[in-house]
């Protein structure tokens, strides 16, 4: 029998001994009551991993498999866990949670049955594979290739330092913002960073997407430990663009036990999304309170000088091409939407004239890019408009994004809904889903509706000309 087994099952002691006519102890009781009050969810990812191993001298005696789960529990369930145990016997006094035999520690089960006996996923941590996602990573983001700014000093920092050393402060990393301003490029760069100074450690890179499909993929083929295997015993987990396991209950399950598996063996995990964590829409209320434990860094869209910098740096990098100062400044004031649609129009102007044999002039740029600067011309952005729309009405993007339709809400949704519509060129189906996965109809009826009112109320007419006059600068 292992210690963890041990442990699970203990000396029967006080309560444990005390059995009904059905065979059910008190401590069964105990779990049962918790499961009334607090729900089926907190009771198998809680209380179903203690092990009881009785009452001595009126102290209730349970183990916790790790820091994290006990001290959780304490915090938030201890007073009430004693009070169900006073209820059962007056004698209890104090509830005492320990953590379980050193070095006996599981992986996180989703279930764990509160009988004794052996819990399933043990994964040793001697002789793991070296999980080594490096054919997914680009060479091109590194530090070197990034260029800081205001709008990203912090995330750069923060990222510099888990590369760098092993003493870091905060843990998980949770970087957030827009498309295409960096936060592929910064994980990338830590991984590049981590191998260079210290290959022996084990890194695993991996899209939300990817995770979700190897879960599913493991729970088809009934290979779940080998699954759990690769993604917990590593020295730092990166998941990118996190908001894509919205509303996916078991993934989000397993990457939630992941998550606290690797936070209390303190190992670094780093993770992306496209808004804060308090902003997740379909994401779990206990995953999001682990997402923002650490430290959570903003990655704001790009001003005028750093769209400039990031430009000299590549045209520098092509050295058979001149670029003008003049086409270089022209595309700052121009592209303003994402990195990545900079960097593309200036490897469009590149190419172009590499292929016709033509210097790069500012009458050639209008040529070949009129397209992307036709729609950047509209350049306000949804995102943008969530925001500022929200932070007008004095809400929360969380509030405007969810499914509440009281009027002090739906009226500001309405009211983004429509600038939307007249202020970027995106689809009716695509706003709705940018607004908590809403029908096409919806937006339509949001336009019409506010359209309808800027005729007979000023105030919403005067909100709607303040919001554009911002939003357009």
């Amino acid at each position: 029998m292992s210690d963890w087994e041990e442990d699970r099952m203990g000396p029967t002691k006080g309560l444990e001994a005390d059995m009904d006519m059905q065979g059910e102890t008190p401590w069964n009781r105990v779990c049962s009551k918790f499961k009334k009050e607090f729900g089926q969810q907190a009771y198998t990812t809680w209380i179903g991993q203690l092990g009881y191993r009785g009452v001595d001298g009126g102290t209730v005696e349970l183990t916790a498999p790790t820091k994290f789960v006990r001290d959780w529990i304490q915090r938030n369930y201890g007073p009430r866990l004693k009070d169900f145990f006073y209820a059962e016997d007056s004698r209890v006094k104090s509830l005492s949670i320990r953590l379980a035999a050193k070095g006996a520690t599981p992986a996180i089960p989703s279930q764990t049955v509160v009988r004794a006996g052996k819990t399933d996923d043990q994964p040793s941590l001697s002789g793991v594979e070296n999980v080594d996602e490096q054919a997914a990573l680009d060479p091109k983001y590194t530090f070197e290739s990034f260029v800081v700014g205001k709008s990203n000093e912090l995330a750069y920092a923060a990222a510099k330092r888990i590369a760098e050393s092993d003493d870091v402060s905060f843990n998980p990393l949770f970087l957030h913002g827009g498309v295409g301003l960096g936060k592929t490029h910064l994980m990338h760069a830590i991984a590049w960073e981590v191998k260079r100074r210290t290959p022996e450690k084990r890194v695993a890179y991996v899209s939300a997407e990817k995770f979700m499909f190897e879960f599913i993929s493991a729970l088809r083929f009934k290979d779940t430990h080998a699954f759990k295997q690769k993604f917990r015993n590593v020295n730092l987990l990166m998941v990118d663009d996190v908001q894509f396991i919205a509303n996916k209950n078991s993934t989000q399950e397993e990457f939630f036990h992941t998550f606290n598996t690797l936070i209390d063996n303190r190992c670094q995990v780093v993770i992306t999304a496209d808004r804060s964590p308090t902003d997740l829409e379909g994401i779990e209320e206990r995953i999001i309170s682990r997402l923002g434990w650490g430290l959570v860094a903003d990655i704001h869209p790009t001003d005028y000088e750093l769209r400039l910098g990031i430009l000299q740096s590549k045209s520098e990098s092509a050295p058979n091409v001149d670029v003008p100062v003049d086409v270089l400044e022209f595309l700052a004031r121009r592209i303003i939407s994402n990195v990545r649609e900079l960097e593309g129009a200036l490897n469009r102007v590149m190419a172009y004239a590499t292929l016709v044999g033509r210097p790069i002039t500012m009458d050639m740029t209008r040529d070949v890019l009129q397209d992307l600067i036709r729609a950047n011309d509209r350049k306000v952005t949804i995102d943008e408009i969530q925001r500022t729309v929200a932070e007008y009405y004095n809400l929360r993007l969380s509030e405007m994004l969810s499914q509440r339709r009281s009027r002090m809400i739906a009226r500001p949704r309405q009211t983004a809904m429509y600038l939307c519509k007249q202020l970027t060129s995106r689809s009716l189906p695509e706003i709705g889903r940018r607004f908590g996965g809403r029908d096409h109809t919806t937006v339509m009826h949001a336009v019409r509706k506010i359209d309808d009112l800027c005729k007979s109320d000023s105030q919403l007419d005067e909100d709607i000309t303040r919001l554009t006059r911002l939003l357009e600068g």
